[in-house]
C-alpha cells in the first residue's frame, strides 16, 4: 500500500515518528521491486540500508526490497552466526547509526521464541539457512486491530488483561531467502525452528531499534522483556555489554 497516506508534507519529518506511523499502513512486498537495485553481497546490503536511512522520510518499500534482493551466502554471514546450546541467540551485525538494527538470529534444533510484539517497530525477517515456522496471533486489546476476524469478542478496558486466550490467526513456513514481515498492527508472533535435526539462521531488521518488547502467555498475560545481544559484530558480549 502506498505510504502517501501518511502526512509527510513537512520537510523535516521526525524519522522515528514517521516509521512508527508507517506501521499503520505497511503490509510488505511479496517480491522485489522491478526498479530496485540488485544486492549481491551483505556488505552491499548494509551500505544500501544506511543510504535509505539517511533520510528522515524512509522508503519502507525499498528497505523491504533490499532484504528480498539479497541472497544468502554463508561465507558472508558465518562469522556472525553464534549458537547457544539451550536457546536461540540474537547477534548484532550492524547498529544502523541508531536508526535500525540488523541482526542474525541462530536457532538450534527445536528452539523457539515466546509470543511477542515489536514495540511499534517494523520487523523484517529473512531466512539464511534452514527453515523457520511463524505462528501469528491477534494483538489483545489493540485499538483498531486490522487482523481481528471476530468482532463479537468482548474486550476489557484499555490497560486491563484480556481474559480470553490468545487467538492464532495464521501459521507460515519460512524457507531460505524468503522474507517475512510483521508489525504490531498485524499482530503478535512466535517463531520456531521446527526441525529436531538441523539448525536455522535468519537475518532480522528492526526499525526503529528497541531495547524491550512485550511477551505474552496463552492467557494473554503481558510482561515486559529486555532484548539483549548474544554477540556484537562477531564477538561474544559480556553480561554488562548485552
Amino acid at each position: 500500500m502506498a505510504l502517501s497516506k501518511i502526512d509527510a508534507e513537512i520537510e523535516q519529518v521526525d524519522q522515528e515518528k514517521y516509521l512508527r506511523q508507517a506501521t499503520n499502513y505497511y503490509q510488505a512486498l511479496e517480491k522485489p521491486l522491478k526498479y530496485g537495485p540488485v544486492i549481491e553481497t551483505m556488505d552491499q546490503l548494509i551500505t544500501a540500508l544506511h543510504r535509505e536511512f539517511e533520510s528522515n522520510y524512509v522508503n519502507i518499500e525499498m528497505v523491504n526490497h533490499l532484504m528480498l534482493s539479497y541472497k544468502s551466502n554463508p561465507k558472508e554471514w558465518r562469522k556472525y552466526a553464534k549458537f547457544d546450546r539451550y536457546t536461540y541467540t540474537r547477534n548484532l551485525v550492524d547498529a544502523g547509526n541508531g536508526k535500525f538494527n540488523l541482526l542474525i538470529l541462530c536457532w538450534g534444533e527445536g528452539h523457539g521464541s515466546s509470543v511477542h510484539d515489536h514495540a511499534d517497530s517494523h520487523c523484517f525477517m529473512k531466512m539464511l539457512k534452514g527453515d523457520l515456522r511463524e505462528k501469528r496471533y491477534e494483538y489483545p486489546n489493540r485499538p483498531n486491530n486490522s487482523v481481528s476476524r471476530d468482532t463479537s469478542h468482548q474486550h476489557s478496558h484499555e490497560g486491563d488483561i484480556d481474559p480470553r486466550e490468545l487467538v492464532e490467526i495464521g501459521e507460515t513456513p519460512i524457507a531460505v531467502n524468503d522474507v517475512a514481515y510483521i508489525n504490531d498492527n498485524l499482530g503478535l508472533h512466535r517463531v520456531e525452528n521446527p526441525s529436531h535435526a538441523d539448525t536455522s539462521v535468519s537475518l532480522h531488521l528492526y526499525c526503529p531499534p528497541f531495547d524491550s518488547c512485550s511477551v505474552f502467555q496463552d492467557n494473554c498475560k503481558k510482561t515486559t522483556a529486555k532484548v539483549t545481544f548474544w554477540s556484537k559484530y562477531g564477538v561474544r558480549t559480556k553480561p554488562n555489554e548485552q
